[in-house]
């Protein structure tokens, strides 16, 4: 890979994780919501763990991402 796709990765797994940590910082005010449909609060448990499931999930792979790019990136400038 050549050097600007790794700096791409690298910024594209800052964007996974800072969407990962918007979901989490979104929760309380969405299943808020969710509680005021009726229907929905007998399932509020799973709700609330496929939100968290999902923002572990984007923290987690943006930053294996992050940390992969990097050293390849870094590993580049080593050896020049």
């Amino acid at each position: 890979m050549t050097e600007a796709k790794n700096k791409f990765h690298i910024v594209w797994g800052f964007a996974l994780v800072s969407a990962g940590l918007g979901v989490i910082y979104r929760i309380p005010q969405v299943i808020q919501r969710i509680k005021e449909i009726g229907s929905f609060s007998s399932e509020l448990f799973f709700i609330k763990f496929c939100f968290y499931l999902m923002a572990v999930m984007l923290i987690g792979g943006g930053s294996k991402k992050i940390y992969d790019h990097y050293r390849k990136l870094t590993d580049k400038i080593e050896t020049k």
